[in-house]
């Protein structure tokens, strides 16, 4: 028997993931099984059980790795104070909707979470508790607790609803223009949309209610 070197082992990892996606994307992912992703990668079902325990631990790693940049990104940000907040608010937001629209394994994956990935008790924990979700939110709000204390936004500054806020704009641009994407160009009006958000937040801060 040959022994699979690390570099197989990964391109079977790879392939595994490519597979999830097209078949995420054309039948749902409560309609896939493990052992279709495993046939339409032409692999045996025990090759994806090697790597997955089960359709939860696939559909985790394929937005592990497809929002992996955005992650990279944070982590620079988030650790790096002789940089300007707002621009680093700035540089998250043009990253995310620029991938959105021109990398098309965000995309895809983009299209299963919000059209084709059915709120079931099987996956409900992935969507709406995602632990990357949390640590992504997390390093945002530590850059928008540094914009606190360099002044740029008011003591009493609700980060936590600035980064709530902040999700829901980029979230939703995304989601309309994923529905509709022909009736205007997200990508030509990134920055212009990016622009709108932050002159937002500058303009009107959301406050700390006070007792």
């Amino acid at each position: 028997m040959v022994r699979k070197t690390k570099e197989d082992t990964q391109a079977t990892y790879e392939a595994l993931l490519d597979a999830a996606e097209r078949e995420f994307r054309a039948n749902g992912v409560t309609k896939t099984t493990l052992a279709n992703v495993a046939q339409a990668a032409g692999m045996t079902r025990g090759a994806i059980y090697w790597h997955f325990k089960d359709k939860s631990a696939l559909f985790r790693a394929m937005c592990d790795r497809a929002f992996l940049p955005m992650q990279a990104l944070l982590n620079e940000l988030a650790h790096a104070p002789e940089r300007d907040p707002i621009d680093c608010l700035r540089q998250v937001m043009l990253q995310m909707l620029s991938q959105a629209t021109q990398d098309t394994r965000q995309r895809t994956v983009f299209d299963i979470l919000f059209h084709r990935c059915e709120k079931t008790a099987e996956l409900a924990y992935l969507i709406n508790e995602n632990e990357k979700r949390a640590e992504c939110q997390a390093k945002v709000e530590e850059i928008v607790k540094a914009a606190v204390a360099q002044n740029l936004l008011p003591p009493d500054t609700d980060t936590w609803l600035v980064v709530q806020s902040l999700h829901a704009y980029l979230m939703g641009l995304i989601h309309e223009w994923l529905v509709a994407p022909d009736v205007y160009d997200l990508a030509s009006t990134t920055e212009v949309m990016v622009e709108i958000y932050i002159a937002g937040i500058l303009h009107k801060t959301p406050r700390k209610k006070t007792s």
